[in-house]
């Protein structure tokens, strides 16, 4: 009988506490079975040769442990380990689950030993590697499956599912960031329109003892050719007023116009009006950040795209307009003609750099501003911005004069 059938009867039996060590040698029981501890089996391993004999009874006594506590306990004992992959089949075959195995080679297995005299004497003497009907089975290193042998040594730390859990991870600073930013640009809004209140004071708010020295001037010198004809000086009373074309087509809009004026920064109108989700305000307060006269005194504009919703006082606040080109564009003007319009209101036209030539050919016969920016170089509207601004300043100083 061979080792492995042996062990798996006893296996069977639950008589595993029989098997006694002696002298290199395990015994079953009362029987006389006797095999040397190195003796191979016919249990081939997974990677490459046959499992050992006192690899296979250390195995059975051990089995319940977990596979890493058995891995160190066969590394303290100096005893080969069963691999991982072997576990499950090994078991099953010596408890008498299975009848077979696909890793039984019996015709491969070295044959068991004749039954021997336990003479104390025979015991010291005898040494397994110099049996020759018990040669060693070496593992080639060629074959050997040495990712196997790594993965019975390896300790998982971390699976599928803890990665997916991803604990200490949330996404609270994502949202402290997300509130941080709406906090701001509210506090901006509200600064916005303080400024708004602070430009109208300081524009409008003339004490009622500069307007009586005005009039007093202006009856000391009524006698005098100067003083006959005097000169009619147009004051802004109240927040000024930019006026930017309803239509689609154009650059410009009531929804891109903060940033660009603001931020310097060309958005497309289809993009801010899907942004905002179709709500279309009828007025936008716009603050002066790009402006290089820090000592400028409006601090704010309102921009408007409705003439209609103008009232006849209204229309001495505005200072400037975005033109579109077309002519039924001033059909709500209380202005006779192009030139008394931008005679009094500044005009800009916005377009691209690449356009035709012919998109401009009525706007260059009116007194306007062209400004061009280009369809892709963002970095650009910064400059065509602070023009426009620069050139409304120097618009709003010699109104005030």
């Amino acid at each position: 009988m061979d080792p492995l059938t042996a062990l798996r009867q006893l296996a069977m039996q639950g008589e595993l506490d029989r098997i006694t060590e002696s002298g290199g040698e395990f015994h079953f029981g009362s029987s006389d079975w006797s095999f040397p501890c190195t003796a191979a089996t016919a249990f081939r391993c997974k990677t490459g040769g046959f499992y050992t004999l006192d690899a296979l009874v250390f195995f059975l006594r051990h089995y319940s442990l977990r596979h890493t506590d058995y891995l160190q306990s066969a590394t303290q004992h100096q005893v080969p380990a069963v691999t991982f992959p072997d576990r499950k089949p090994l078991l099953d075959y010596l408890f008498g689950h299975t009848s077979a195995s696909a890793s039984i080679a019996v015709s491969l297995a070295p044959s068991a030993p004749a039954p021997a005299p336990l003479a104390p004497s025979s015991f010291d003497e005898y040494r397994p590697e110099d049996d020759p009907a018990h040669p060693q089975t070496q593992v080639s290193l060629d074959t050997a499956d040495y990712v196997s042998m790594i993965r019975a040594l390896e300790r998982p730390l971390k699976d599928r599912d803890a990665l997916l859990e991803a604990k200490n991870r949330d996404f609270y600073a994502v949202y402290l960031a997300s509130t941080k930013r709406e906090d701001e640009r509210n506090r901006a809004e509200a600064h916005q329109r303080k400024d708004g209140l602070v430009a109208k004071t300081r524009i409008s708010g003339r004490s009622n003892d500069d307007r009586a020295n005005d009039k007093a001037g202006l009856a000391v010198t009524t006698g005098s050719a100067l003083g006959a004809v005097p000169k009619q000086v147009v004051r802004v009373k109240g927040v000024p007023i930019i006026m930017v074309p309803s239509a689609s087509q154009t650059l410009i809009t009531i929804y891109n116009v903060r940033d660009f004026l603001e931020d310097g920064i060309y958005v497309p109108s289809d993009v801010k009006a899907k942004a905002m989700k179709g709500s279309r305000p009828d007025c936008v307060t716009v603050q002066k950040k790009l402006s290089r006269d820090r000592a400028a005194a409006v601090g704010a504009y309102e921009v408007r795209d409705k003439p209609s919703a103008l009232k006849a006082d209204d229309w001495d606040r505005v200072v400037a307009v975005f033109v579109l080109g077309k002519e039924w564009q001033f059909k709500d003007w209380p202005f006779k003609d192009h030139f008394e319009i931008f005679n009094k209101v500044l005009g800009f036209f916005m377009r691209f750099e690449d356009d035709s030539v012919e998109s401009a050919k009525v706007v260059k016969q009116w007194n306007v501003k062209i400004i061009s920016i280009s369809k892709n170089k963002r970095h650009q509207d910064r400059a065509a911005a602070l023009e426009v601004w620069d050139r409304l300043e120097e618009f709003m100083r010699s109104r005030s004069h």
